[in-house]
């Protein structure tokens, strides 16, 4: 999203009235309905409805798919001003200060006629085709070499630094909210798939406090190992007199499409490890070659299985914080609309209406209520999914708003489970034990 949108939504409390439903030919509705002044009688009908049957259907659905980019960990908060989810411009920042101005202009000036527009991911793609084009230099002898390289190794390090923003203090209940209500899914259909391009904690550690089990590829023994093979597990519990497996609830696959935090390559072995000192990161730096770099163990894992879970029948993918930017994501999806009859998509993300003064109308004038806009042309697959949703495609949903106001609107299919009482009846006693 650009960065004024960003700047207005930083600023707004979470609710699901932010939220607004693009209706073929008619244009984007306001979540609430829309009341008269007079005698407070509705005068035209939200979309309220409209999002809960599209979400209801999406969680009934025998398959159900999850993808979030960058955007769902903006609405995560730490104390006191800590590190949070950084923008593109808090890494363009973050970089500069780690190798110093000086230093981060020598590079940008040896690209004078690229548009970087202060984007770390295009100043990293020149810097990786300038060293791939000069592979065989001496980096002893030729400075530029040396420096673009040494720039290179201390941008990926500054970035990693930004991204390990999570806690135990940190608030992830917007993240808490959303795999609660996906995880109330029947325990009989395939577990939920949640892809995601961050490499951040945040579902984990909302996971980790709500006591949900997450299938990733590790194991579960002391060193944590990936493995693809794990993706195949399931867990269930085995009761006397009981033939058949009795699935637990609250458990979920997480696939991370660009690696992760926490993933350390050792060896020849990928483990799970905050420790900065062992191995090297296992991350798909912001770069052009991204796109190549998904077509490599264990990325390629996480790619084939999305692409394949596209190809199911009754499938549902609810899209929140991606912008459709990564080729190698977009395209599988694209083509899945092409072939698979019986998916349905939602796609949750304020791109879609990109005048800040809109966004500011909608609750205080009536003619906000109805907003004719269309995403960023320059975006291909946005548009092209916004023209399918308006020539009357029932497959398509496309709601204007932020993870943290579409957690809020999803219906719950269930109530609390006697599972979650439990945990909160454990938490409390827990607190009760510290303060005596």
């Amino acid at each position: 999203m650009t960065e004024t949108v960003w700047d207005y939504w930083k600023e707004t409390p979470s609710q699901a009235d932010n939220l607004r439903l693009f209706m073929p030919k008619s244009g984007w509705r306001r979540f609430s309905d829309r009341l008269k002044e007079d005698d407070g009688a509705v005068e035209e009908q939200g979309s309220k409805t409209h999002i809960e049957s599209a979400f209801i259907n999406a969680l009934n659905a025998t398959n159900l798919l999850i993808l979030t980019g960058a955007g769902t960990s903006f609405c995560v908060k730490n104390k006191n001003g800590e590190a949070q989810a950084p923008s593109m411009s808090d890494l363009w920042a973050a970089v500069k200060t780690k190798v110093t101005e000086s230093v981060f202009d020598q590079v940008c000036t040896q690209f004078p006629n690229a548009p970087i527009n202060n984007n770390i991911e295009k100043l990293l793609s020149l810097c990786k085709i300038y060293l791939e084009l000069n592979e065989n230099a001496d980096t002893k002898s030729d400075e530029t070499a040396k420096r673009i390289k040494n720039f290179v190794n201390d941008a990926e390090q500054a970035i990693l630094e930004k991204v390990d923003f999570v806690s135990g203090e940190t608030n992830v209940g917007s993240h808490a909210d959303f795999i609660r209500k996906i995880g109330r899914r029947g325990v009989r259909k395939q577990r939920v798939k949640l892809f995601t391009t961050n490499y951040d904690l945040c579902f984990e550690e909302a996971a980790r406090r709500q006591r949900f089990t997450i299938i990733d590829g590790f194991s579960h023994s002391l060193d944590q190992v990936y493995d693809r093979s794990h993706f195949d597990f399931d867990l269930v519990r085995r009761e006397i007199g009981k033939d058949a497996p009795d699935y637990i609830s609250n458990v979920f696959h997480l696939y991370k499409l660009h690696g992760s935090r926490d993933w350390r390559k050792i060896d020849n072995e990928i483990v799970r490890s905050r420790d900065k000192t062992l191995g090297s990161p296992v991350l798909i730096f912001p770069r052009s070659s991204k796109y190549q770099e998904a077509f490599e163990p264990p990325y390629l894992d996480m790619l084939g299985a999305f692409q394949a879970a596209l190809r199911e029948p009754d499938t549902a993918l609810i899209i929140s914080g991606f912008g459709f930017n990564d080729d190698h994501i977009s395209r599988p999806i694209m083509a899945a609309m092409e072939s698979n009859m019986s998916l349905r998509l939602i796609i949750c993300d304020p791109i879609f209406i990109l005048s800040t003064d809109s966004i500011k109308g909608v609750g205080t004038e009536p003619a906000a209520h109805d907003i004719q806009a269309i995403p960023d042309a320059k975006n291909s697959f946005l548009l092209r999914l916004y023209n399918l949703a308006d020539s009357g495609d029932p497959r398509i949903h496309l709601v204007n708003g932020r993870f943290d106001d579409m957690a809020l609107a999803m219906p719950d299919l269930v109530g609390e489970t006697d599972r979650e009482r439990h945990i909160e009846r454990v938490k409390v006693l827990r607190e009760e034990g510290k303060r005596a």
